[in-house]
């Protein structure tokens, strides 16, 4: 009788454990498609937002742009301003740039397939818990980088303030980039990898 208690609890460490693994996978794979956009584009990451933005900047607004986020870029000259929002990878006419939409679903697949490999998920349900999970750490890498990445600038022009700043949208940076993209394809890629082992 006390064998049922005891099995209950290492099922829920375990799957509190898994989920744990799962979110930090999720910030490992934020990582992955940052490096993997930094080595597409940083050479022309200059050309594009000039030298006064850390180069690092650049290119996560590039990894921004690849999960269909825009970057908002706004000035003020005195009490007159304007706002418009930007698409680095729309505007740059390089192959690389354009090859970065499919740098995050295919991170995100394949990162859900390792942890249902790992996690030996047998069935669609497991397979779903070991990796919609993945959107934790994901979530809170596209959010905390939506804030860090912001670049803004002030000046002054013969007595009149100049001001500006460019940063990500941070509602889409979280709830598509960081939400729905892992929770999409790190659980399709988690049951596929479950679908393919089990035949």
């Amino acid at each position: 009788m006390s064998q049922q208690p005891l099995a209950a609890t290492e099922r829920s460490v375990s799957r509190a454990s898994s989920v744990a693994a799962s979110a930090g996978v999720g910030v490992l794979a934020a990582v992955i498609g940052y490096l993997v956009t930094y080595v597409a584009v940083a050479g022309e990451v200059e050309e594009a937002v000039g030298d006064s933005v850390a180069e690092w900047k650049g290119v996560a607004w590039y990894y921004y742009n690849a999960h269909l986020v825009d970057i908002d870029a706004s000035g003020e000259i005195g009490s007159i301003g304007g706002s418009r929002t930007v698409d680095f990878i729309a505007q740059s006419g390089s192959t690389s740039a354009t090859l970065l939409y499919v740098v995050p679903p295919l991170v995100l697949l394949g990162v859900g397939a390792m942890v249902a490999y790992q996690f030996d998920a047998r069935d669609l349900g497991e397979a779903v818990i070991a990796g919609a999970p993945v959107t934790i750490g994901y979530a809170v890498v596209m959010g905390l980088g939506a804030v860090v990445t912001e670049a803004s600038t002030e000046g002054s022009f013969f007595g009149v303030d100049l001001s500006g700043s460019i940063a990500p949208q941070l509602v889409p940076a979280i709830f598509l980039g960081g939400v729905l993209y892992p929770l999409v394809f790190a659980t399709a890629g988690a049951i596929l990898a479950t679908v393919l082992a089990s035949r």
